[in-house]
């Protein structure tokens, strides 16, 4: 007995030291190597130990992934689809097979000791390769279409239908899953494939193509400010847009440089007038922006002026500037469009040329209210040694500002259908300046320039918005805000926005501005409360009212010349 009491306490006092032992290494290991206890470890793969076999393919003692390389090994996959030279790669639809199978095999605690392998099932997954090969191979028929544009001629140039091919899904489908049932995992299957015929062919697409939108402005008589219409008008004249394709009125016209023909016109710069060549071209970009909005296609960039524009109602300009503002439109139709530009006389006229995008009898126009007038800027003072202390003189009165309303109207056979708020634009008025002195020290008159009672207030629908340097195009560091905009020199009795004031000195009579054109009210137009320098992106298919500004003797241009 008392042999058998050592013995025992012998087992005891060996069992405590081992565990005290054991728990004390791994708190030295764990101070060691800086980490906890309770610190997670990556378990390893479960490993069979029970007798199993997939397709008479042992997996004993294999993890998972393991298993499944064996597997894909037995069965190689490099099914294909060919359409002559060409091969499409078939994704490998066994291994889902695979994974599914060996994910319920590995998640039973007793396996069964064999298993089969089979291709049912995957027909969803056999019809998605099938949509996969189309979206590759698939190519759509060409209808007759305008391709470019003749400048010679003064013609557009079309160009022949080509039919189209599309793969047949249902047949690609049902071939590989008859593939897979034969497990000819390798197999190379024929493409059936079936011709498109296109809608219409090159006779028929002359009979469809039309002018489906004009529109026009009336210029002033500033024949420097002219010859920048005039080019950018031809820079734009012909050009051609397949469907989804977007213009740039910047990267279509290029920059504006007197190498180029462009003439200096006024533009502002820190409040001031000075000359920028280019400027004017605006006019024509917003000409363009409304044959757009009116043809049904869509306007993805555009920016309001900063002052109210004089040549169409506020709300329906787009200022440009290149490295600046730009006006964009992407060709949302089924064909080629083209655009047709022209200068003459004082007037500018834009027109689409294309396949009818509306729906017969649906027309979009632009309707435009002025919500309210905006307080003009605080005044500015200028140093006027010629008048006596305490005395002011009005150098320039300024103008206010507005904000406008402009809502997209949808009519169909002279019914309104809608009438939603496109956009809301807000115009800035301009700083009245005020001379004075406050020096103390009066000069005599006969020693000082003559100051005129008033100067010039560039109108800015004429101008660029803001020239490089600027915001939105700045090429130097801290450079300042510059605005291109047209001087006019218009008197407009009643007229209190921009382009009233007088010429600072008077020009020779080839180069007199003739009165301002007022804002056409022959349709709707818009402008817009949401800042005006902001971009705005217009609805899908707005468009603006044709013919604005147009006068007498005004003839669109003819897209197929003598056609």
């Amino acid at each position: 007995m008392v042999l058998v009491g050592v013995v025992l306490f012998v087992a005891v006092v060996s069992i405590v030291f081992a565990v005290k032992g054991k728990q004390g290494g791994k708190e030295g290991s764990a101070e060691a190597s800086g980490t906890t206890a309770a610190q997670e470890t990556t378990m390893p793969e479960t490993e069979l130990v029970r007798e199993v076999s997939v397709n008479g393919i042992s997996i004993t003692g294999m993890n998972q992934t393991a298993a499944k390389q064996v597997l894909l090994d037995a069965y190689p996959w490099s099914m294909q689809i060919q359409n002559g030279e060409e091969r499409y790669p078939v994704g490998n639809l066994l291994e889902q097979k695979i994974d599914g199978l060996l994910a319920q095999i590995y998640s039973d605690e007793k396996p069964e000791e064999a298993y089969t392998l089979d291709t049912a099932g995957l027909e969803e997954a056999a019809a998605a390769e099938a949509a996969a090969l189309a979206q590759a191979w698939d190519k759509k028929a060409k209808n007759g279409s305008i391709s470019s544009f003749d400048k010679d001629s003064g013609k557009f140039v079309f160009s022949g239908a080509e039919s189209g091919v599309e793969v047949d899904q249902e047949k690609t489908a049902a071939d590989i899953l008859a593939a897979l049932s034969q497990q000819k995992f390798d197999a190379v299957i024929p493409a059936t494939l079936r011709q498109v015929a296109p809608e219409f062919d090159e006779a028929s697409a002359r009979e469809r193509y039309k002018t489906v939108s004009t529109f026009t402005t009336n210029t002033t008589a500033n024949s420097k400010r002219n010859t920048n219409i005039r080019l950018a008008s031809q820079a734009i004249d012909g050009h051609v847009l397949q469907p989804g394709e977007e213009f740039s009125f910047n990267d279509v016209v290029g920059p504006r440089t007197e190498a180029k023909g462009y003439q200096p016109a006024a533009a502002y710069n820190n409040g001031e007038v000075v000359q920028e060549y280019g400027g004017g071209v605006c006019q024509v970009s917003t000409t363009l922006y409304n044959a757009v909005l009116q043809a049904g296609l869509k306007t993805t960039v555009r920016r309001s002026h900063t002052y109210e524009p004089s040549y169409v109602t506020p709300g329906m300009d787009a200022t440009v500037s290149y490295g600046g503002p730009d006006y964009k439109f992407v060709n949302n139709s089924d064909t080629a469009v083209g655009i047709r530009a022209s200068y003459g006389n004082q007037v500018v006229t834009v027109s689409i040329y294309a396949i009818p995008i509306l729906e017969s009898g649906v027309k979009y126009s632009l309707k435009s209210e002025k919500l309210k007038d905006a307080d003009p800027p605080a005044p500015v003072y200028e140093e006027d040694q010629t008048l006596q202390p305490g005395e002011e003189k009005v150098k320039s009165k300024g103008s206010i500002g507005s904000q406008w309303e402009t809502r997209l109207v949808v009519t169909k056979n002279g019914e309104v259908v809608s009438q939603e708020v496109d956009h809301r634009t807000s115009y800035k008025g301009h700083a009245p300046v005020i001379l004075r002195n406050t020096s103390g020290v009066v000069v005599p008159a006969e020693g000082a320039e003559t100051t005129p009672a008033e100067t010039i207030i560039p109108s800015e629908g004429a101008g660029d918005g803001i020239v490089p340097g600027t915001e939105g195009g700045s090429t130097q560091p801290g450079a300042e805000s510059t605005e291109s905009s047209e001087a006019s020199g218009n008197n407009v009795p009643g007229n209190n926005g921009p382009g009233t004031g007088s010429e600072e000195k008077p020009k020779a009579p080839s180069e007199a501005a003739e009165p301002t054109i007022a804002p056409n009210t022959g349709g709707p137009g818009g402008g817009s409360p949401a800042p005006a320098e902001t971009i705005s992106g217009q609805a899908p298919g707005a468009g603006g009212p044709g013919g604005a500004g147009g006068g007498e003797n005004v003839v669109a241009p003819n897209p197929l010349g003598n056609q």
